[in-house]
């Protein structure tokens, strides 16, 4: 079988773990009830990876501690809360998991203190080691006492002890990792303590070593107990991190410390080291958007691997799985966690194992339906997967009779209704005017940077092929096309055009699609008007080919508007870009282009840009004229994607699965 040694055995301490594949903990966010309990979305979700073949399932983060560290909970389920009800709600769903042979850690954790996400805060003022600036707001935080320490491990106990009762096979401790509480007490550069939890580094790993001591003589030395770790920080100062491939002076954990750390941890009894890079002031690296390399946590593990005796997990995105099977084959993991993909595809395990690779939804790595939504509604979901901790409410909706619908459209709108109105057993039919399904994936997947994009074309491809929805390339509809057709329904999911305007030498401008996709060649000097996510990819893309970029922007900063929603991927897109070499002009106006020079205003100082062309990147304007010819014409027609208003992937995706689900 192919990468079969994805597929054997693998034990983290006494419990065997069929196949060398983990759902990564990602934060369990709208998946606990009021009682700090797991609710209905969260049994099915977790259920559901297990369903889909995925060995070991690592919940998103849980507290046991209700006194130290208030936040606005319950955003998370809480294991002593309410114990009796923690362990109902966990027993119905861990013996759910069991019932598809997976096994399920609980993850627990001691606090966030510094990081805690402002909109789970409350009223109450962070902690942490000791009175350091909270990451996100203009706050010195409050260091924890030594009563409060106590407090926490003991809870930890309590907590385990609760997770065992409630049939978890064993509990992974959140984390020695991102610069979260237990971290802060770890690197040195958070920890300014003189007492026992200060100073050396078995001093600052106390907090952690009493932590699984504590877990394991309430529930045995051989319950397992794992530990999410990173092995370097990437900060290169408060609320600063490093680029891949800077150098910098590293102001929290370094390679070096971090190995004797990870054999300090394993030598106190953690059973299995979860190891990645990265904090929160360098939160690119631990929630690597799509300019992060695939795979871009291997050489860490690999050197924690030869460092220790015990199973390490490996994420970063992992999901190629040449890359995965190659990273276990060559000894730099013992186990593959994926958390986005399996957000994307709960399946993907079982798909991989059955030579269905094909079939596999990829994630973009857009984090705007999980991390961005965690981050700013508390709530985790999946940009290309709409039913993704949702699996209940968002069930396909079965049908009493067949309805012909025609679909004008082939981008992920159009696609993603064919794809759902062809599984619930309608006929839908599908119009494209090009030559390929994808809309704006095509242009927007060039950059090898969203190679994803591409792949979700194909996927949509692949789906139209199994679900045989009869496809009509390269074919532009007209009203009296639809009016001939004899449709039950019809869906009007035509796109949008990018917005354009004269600047007098029009000859030597173009549209950002025009240069993305080859049409025309912008020569070695460019400036580009429009630093929203178009804008500032296109420049990024074009500097790393070694083309003099400008890059244009009206507004005060880049991405100002409708930019990512998670700050890893705007952060790191923003420093990147003049990182590359980039010249960034903000608060500019440009007036005209004439004889290879562009004319900016700047503060009212005129500027002149020497360039050989111009590429407009200010965004699209919806293609809706079709369905204004048809709206009181057809009885039942919808308006979707772009067309109905521009905006991201994500939301093209979940209106046309919402609608389709229910026509």
């Amino acid at each position: 079988m192919k990468y079969e040694n994805l597929f054997t055995p693998v034990k983290i301490g006494s419990v065997t773990i069929k196949n060398r594949f983990a759902l990564a903990p990602m934060g369990p966010l709208g998946l606990a009830d009021a009682e700090g309990g797991f609710n209905q979305r969260g049994i099915d979700y977790y259920t559901e990876r297990a369903k889909g073949g995925t060995g070991l399932i690592i919940t998103g983060v849980t507290f046991s501690d209700c006194k130290v560290e208030v936040t606005s909970m319950p955003n998370c389920p809480n294991s002593t809360y309410n114990p009796v009800h923690f362990v109902r709600t966990s027993k119905e769903m861990t013996e759910r998991v069991h019932a598809y042979g997976s096994k399920i850690f609980l993850m627990m954790s001691a606090g966030f203190g510094r990081v805690t996400i402002p909109t789970n805060l409350g009223e109450f003022p962070p902690v942490a080691p000791s009175a350091i600036p909270h990451r996100w707001l203009d706050k010195m935080c409050r260091p924890l006492t030594v009563e409060e320490i106590k407090s926490i491990v003991k809870s930890f106990g309590d907590g385990a002890h609760n997770a065992k009762r409630g049939g978890f096979d064993g509990v992974e401790i959140h984390a020695v990792h991102e610069g979260y509480l237990l971290d802060q007490f770890a690197i040195s550069m958070f920890n300014l303590r003189n007492d026992e939890y200060g100073g050396s580094l078995e001093n600052r790993l106390r907090f952690a070593k009493e932590v699984v001591e504590e877990i394991k003589a309430r529930c045995g030395e051989d319950f397992p107990v794992a530990l999410r770790f990173s092995l370097k920080s990437m900060i290169k100062d408060w609320r600063e991190g490093a680029l891949p491939g800077e150098e910098f002076e590293e102001k929290g954990r370094d390679i070096g410390e971090g190995l004797e750390a990870a054999r300090l941890l394993v030598q106190y009894g953690y059973d299995a080291l979860d190891t990645d890079v990265g904090t929160y002031d360098a939160w690119w690296w631990n929630h690597p958007p799509m300019y992060q390399k695939k795979g871009l946590y291997r050489p860490y593990c690999k050197l924690v691997k030869e460092a220790v005796d015990v199973p390490v997990l490996c994420a970063g995105r992992m999901d190629n799985p040449e890359m995965a099977s190659e990273a276990i084959e060559q000894g730099e993991c013992d186990i593959i966690s994926l958390g986005r993909p399996l957000l994307a595809d709960p399946d993907y395990v079982n798909k991989l194992r059955s030579q269905r690779g094909r079939e596999i939804r990829p994630c973009i790595s857009c984090q705007e339906g999980c991390m961005g939504r965690i981050q700013e509604y508390s709530m985790i979901n999946c940009a290309v997967n709409p039913q993704a901790a949702r699996e209940r409410v968002t069930s396909y909706e079965p049908i009493l009779s067949p309805k012909k619908v025609m679909i004008v459209g082939g981008g992920v709108a159009g696609c993603e209704a064919a794809r759902v109105l062809a599984l619930r057993g309608h006929k839908p039919e599908l119009f494209e005017k090009g030559d390929r399904l994808g809309g704006n994936l095509i242009p927007g997947g060039a950059p090898d940077f969203k190679e994803d994009d591409i792949a979700l074309a194909n996927w949509y491809q692949t789906q139209m092929e199994i679900l045989n929805v009869p496809l009509h390339m390269n074919t532009e509809v007209t009203r009296e096309d639809v009016l001939a057709g004899g449709y039950d329904t019809v869906i009007i999911a035509t796109g949008s055009k990018p917005k354009v305007f004269s600047l007098g030498d029009d000859e030597h401008v173009y549209t950002a699609v025009d240069v993305l996709l080859k049409e025309k060649d912008c020569g070695e000097t460019t400036a580009v008007i429009g630093g929203g996510l178009v804008g500032c990819e296109l420049a990024l893309w074009l500097a790393e080919q070694g083309k003099k970029v400008t890059l244009i922007e009206a507004l005060p900063k880049l991405l100002a508007v409708n930019g990512p929603l998670c700050h890893a991927n705007k952060d790191m897109l923003e420093k990147l870009v003049p990182y590359e070499g980039v010249d960034v002009m903000t608060g500019a106006k440009v007036t005209k282009h004439q004889d290879g020079k562009l004319s900016v205003t700047v503060s009212g100082e005129e500027k002149e840009v020497a360039c050989d062309s111009v590429i407009l990147a200010v965004g699209y304007q919806e293609e809706d004229s079709l369905y204004k010819q048809l709206e009181f014409d057809i009885p039942e027609i919808y308006l979707l994607g772009d067309a109905k208003k521009v905006s991201n992937i994500m939301y093209g995706i979940w209106d046309a699965f919402e609608v389709a689900n229910h026509i």
